[in-house]
């Protein structure tokens, strides 16, 4: 039995968090979907956009979409959307359809979620794209299939990720809790793994979930832990920090300042004072000293978030900014309620509209330049370094990708000034 993760035609309408990365290692409730899917075992084989392919053989060495063969697969072949939400729910649901080994559709609206396909079933072309993915589907006849009673919750747009994970964290912390058993408890619903390190006159607040800190993570003194709360390995948080309230940090971020139900992925700093709430930082992220962003309209309304120029209703009281890998700003940045920030972005002083990738963007100051693709590309090199993290050929190929894919976007600097 294998799975095959594929992405889906709306997998772009997760941009700028998509840009970069295949929408299996979004971080949600502090997992990826690909974590949960290494769980199961199983041999794992992906459909995904081409231009991310060398990335992913870089990143994943035992998942490598170019080699997709029937040789490599073994039946039944299960079918796994990789925009599924990275819960333990959906992981249970997952496992269930494995153990019970009985075919099955099981659709999120009219979008496939998971199938186990029949035996007799035709495994995809071995060069086949998310793109080329109907003509498949359409072969498999999976409406065919028996329906399940379950409906999987799959991730549509950005928003999502941040409301999803809400509402997941504290099951997932749980979770984690009763895997693994590398975790002491401390003190009251505060567990820490070998290495981490909780500075003088801290404070902990479990009462509403717990307080996770992974291998080697460091707390600065005078500094304010919240649960439902995980910190990933190798992470430092700054002394005088306030970190509170579902917030899921990567492994090896530096974080300080106030920050408040958020996904932060490995690799971002934001090591200064400043507001982060309700958003979602990508990986190679920089804030400068003193950037805030607003997660709540002045009219306390629900907001209504812009993809590509549509209007899309969140239901959300509370809703800050959504920032695609390798994005900085500079210090004093203020990002207004509900805006995004593509990838390999530089953004400055206020932050009023949605910014496309690749724009060193000051509109406040009259300005939105072009960043061309090299100049990321040294930028990463210097980055890397820092971290002690080789460059490698499929890291500079993915800027030049990127920036290739995103070129429609750019076009957006041609609006007003909204203010």
């Amino acid at each position: 039995m294998s799975l095959l993760l594929f992405e889906d035609q709306y997998v772009t309408d997760l941009y700028p968090i998509t840009i970069s990365r295949p929408a299996y290692t979004i971080t949600c409730g502090s997992f990826r979907l690909m974590d949960w899917i290494e769980k199961l075992d199983r041999p794992v084989k992906t459909i995904i956009r081409r231009y991310l392919r060398e990335i992913e053989e870089a990143d994943f060495p035992a998942v490598n979409a170019t080699t997709l063969t029937a040789n490599s697969l073994s039946k039944p072949l299960i079918l796994v959307n990789a925009r599924l939400l990275p819960s333990a729910k959906n992981y249970h649901l997952l496992a269930e359809v494995i153990q019970r080994g009985e075919e099955i559709a099981l659709w999120s609206g009219e979008c496939l979620a998971i199938a186990l396909l029949p035996n007799e079933a035709s495994y995809p072309p071995a060069t086949l794209a998310s793109s080329e993915l109907t003509t498949y589907f359409d072969r498999l006849q999976l409406n065919k299939l028996p329906r399940g009673e379950e409906e999987p919750v799959l991730l549509r747009y950005p928003h999502e990720v941040v409301a999803h994970h809400m509402e997941i964290l504290g099951d997932s912390l749980v979770h984690r809790l009763e895997e693994t058993g590398k975790y002491e408890e401390v003190d009251d619903g505060v567990f820490v793994a070998k290495g981490a390190e909780l500075g003088p006159y801290c404070v902990t607040d479990s009462s509403q979930g717990p307080v996770i800190l992974d291998e080697n993570v460091t707390i600065g003194p005078y500094s304010l832990l919240s649960g439902p709360l995980y910190i990933g390995p190798n992470s430092r948080v700054l002394e005088h920090s306030a970190i509170k309230d579902a917030v899921s940090l990567g492994h090896t971020t530096k974080i300080g300042g106030e920050v408040e139900a958020s996904i932060i992925e490995p690799f971002t700093n934001k090591q200064h004072h400043g507001f982060l709430g309700h958003s979602y930082l990508g990986s190679w992220i920089n804030l400068g000293a003193g950037t805030c962003n607003s997660d709540l309209k002045n009219t306390y309304g629900t907001i209504n978030m812009d993809y590509s120029g549509q209007k899309v209703a969140t239901g959300m009281q509370f809703m800050g900014c959504i920032i695609g890998d390798y994005s900085k700003t500079a210090i004093n940045t203020s990002i207004f309620t509900g805006k995004t920030i593509g990838a390999c972005s530089m953004a400055y002083g206020f932050v009023t509209t949605n910014v496309p990738s690749f724009v060193n963007y000051a509109r406040s100051f009259g300005q939105v330049t072009e960043i061309a693709p090299e100049v990321m590309v040294a930028t990463q090199q210097r980055m890397f370094a820092r971290r002690k993290v080789d460059q490698r050929e499929a890291d500079r190929q993915l800027m030049s990708a990127m920036y290739d894919h995103t070129r429609y976007e750019r076009q957006l600097a041609d609006e007003p000034l909204s203010l």
